[in-house]
């Protein structure tokens, strides 16, 4: 098991990656882009970091209920 600094390290770094993968795809989507399956892996490979953002988020912080 991965200790808590390494998976805030970890989530960090996906977080980075979703943004920059976020950004690439608007400015693909604003310019027009003639390949749509470019676009598609790149939606994909971002919902796959978004996954991964969300199992790290979970590990780190888990839902206490009161």
């Amino acid at each position: 098991m991965k200790s808590d600094e390494v998976l805030r390290v970890e989530l960090e770094e996906f977080r980075r990656q979703h943004h920059d993968l976020h950004e690439a795809i608007e400015a693909l989507e604003e310019k027009g882009a003639r390949d749509p399956l470019t676009l598609r892996r790149l939606k994909q490979q971002k919902l796959r970091l978004k996954d991964m953002i969300a199992m790290i988020e979970d590990r780190l912080y888990p839902d206490i209920i009161a």
